[in-house]
């Protein structure tokens, strides 16, 4: 029985479907106005690793994971750069779909990008406008918080005790402070659609409403996404949907912690920021991946370069074990507590604690069992096969050492490590491993 962790309400859930039945995920993505950072890269493995444990557990999953396309900051960076925000998007969700695929992610079953998604969006802003949830300013359409009862229960947060949040501005014509833009009308020089209400596009909020709606339905069963987005992202999708249907929006809310350094938030203004790219020029993705997973998705992770030291080390040790040991049973036993362990709102962390005490017991049964867990976490070497041209410079590398061409012998080990292979030498001969 698998339980979770539901940020409304407070506590581990039991999951209520069954093995064999299909089950809807729908994870917010970024806003591709720039590369992904540390952040973005540790929601996605959570999410990653928490839907790869379903399909494990033989449940079908649909995967939502979306990518906002319009937004002031994407309208901004476009500006500098001197072109248009389509091709802005496009540049920056290539990045993002590269650094993913390094990161071991598996392809999304959908990938919604929010400008495709525009008639929905207004088909939805329209119904809340029926239901008497809207009111319009010179500048957009508007929600009126007030007009949703809950409004505040997933964050916990009390009508007159809100806070303002990230991207809602204090202004004297709105009904409420925290009354948030469903759509804004347009701006010279800005995309914009066509609407009853006039040329604009649509506020942040409403388009991961209308593009979980349109893909799994007006109720699903999981919500994931960064911690940061709980309150006001979440909370307004809530107001939105229920708004709208009338019934509870998802089962499970689920949010990934913060990356902290120096414990505090990672962030551009205290500038301890780093995007994927910097962090794969020193660390191997794998090993960034195994760093991310390491801590449970709810906590926060303390970013700094021993941690990723360790992890790496940790990796190789891990990748060694896997080389060495051949056999192809499968530990049944391992893997029904590894199962039950992550059972518990994906404890990972107690599950690498279960897998590192068995690696200890030198166990017969390897490669098939490492090869079974890897479905859940995508850690171990499965697909490292080198070539007959990486394996002929290996023999040619060992009748350099016999020859004590020590020269030709290390040239050789540069050529391998730029093709991604790394050597150990023993008194046993060469290991050929993946790099790390």
């Amino acid at each position: 029985m698998i339980k979770i962790y539901d940020s409304l309400r407070g506590r581990k859930i039991h999951f209520k479907k069954k093995k064999g039945e299909k089950i809807g995920i729908y994870v917010c993505g970024p806003t591709v106005y720039e590369r992904g950072h540390l952040g973005h890269g540790r929601s996605a493995i959570a999410f990653d690793i928490i839907r790869r444990f379903f399909i494990f557990m033989g449940y079908e999953v649909k995967y939502v994971f979306n990518y906002t396309d319009i937004d002031d900051k994407m309208i901004r960076r476009a500006k500098e750069e001197g072109i248009s925000v389509k091709d802005l998007s496009k540049k920056i969700i290539d990045l993002y779909e590269r650094d993913y695929l390094k990161l071991g992610i598996l392809p999304p079953t959908h990938n919604p990008h929010a400008t495709k998604y525009i008639q929905e969006m207004i088909d939805l802003i329209r119904e809340l406008e029926k239901k008497g949830h809207t009111y319009t300013l010179k500048d957009g359409v508007y929600y009126d918080i007030t007009s949703f009862e809950n409004y505040g229960k997933l964050s916990h947060q009390k009508m007159e005790e809100l806070n303002s949040g990230v991207r809602i501005e204090e202004r004297k014509d709105k009904r409420n402070h925290q009354d948030f833009a469903l759509w804004k009308f347009k701006k010279e020089g800005e995309p914009s659609w066509s609407s009853p209400w006039g040329e604009g596009r649509p506020g942040w909020h409403i388009e991961c409403s209308a593009m979980s709606r349109t893909l799994l339905g007006e109720s699903f069963d999981i919500h994931g996404g960064g911690l940061d987005l709980k309150f006001p992202h979440h909370e307004c999708e809530i107001a939105q949907s229920e708004g709208v249907s009338g019934k509870a929006h998802v089962d499970y809310w689920m949010h990934n912690g913060y990356i902290t350094v120096n414990k505090e938030k990672m962030s551009k203004s205290l500038k301890n920021f780093f995007t994927l790219e910097e962090i794969f020029k020193k660390y191997h993705p794998r090993v960034v991946r195994f760093f991310l997973m390491s801590s449970h998705y709810r906590s926060p992770i303390e970013f700094n370069e021993n941690s990723l030291d360790q992890a790496r080390k940790t990796l190789r040790h891990m990748d060694d074990f896997y080389l060495r040991n051949k056999n192809d049973g499968r530990d049944e036993d391992l893997i029904k507590s590894i199962s039950k362990k992550m059972s518990q709102d994906f404890d990972v962390p107690g599950a690498l604690y279960l897998l590192f005490e068995w690696m200890k017991s030198s166990p017969i049964k390897v490669r098939g069992t490492l090869n079974a867990l890897n479905e859940i976490f995508n850690i171990f070497p499965v697909d490292f096969k080198p070539s007959r041209e990486d394996l002929s410079l290996v023999k040619e590398r060992e009748r350099s050492r016999i020859q004590k061409n020590w020269k030709r012998s290390d040239e050789i080990r540069n050529q391998l490590m730029k093709r991604g292979i790394e050597l150990e030498d023993s008194v046993n001969g060469t290991m050929v491993k993946p790099k790390l």
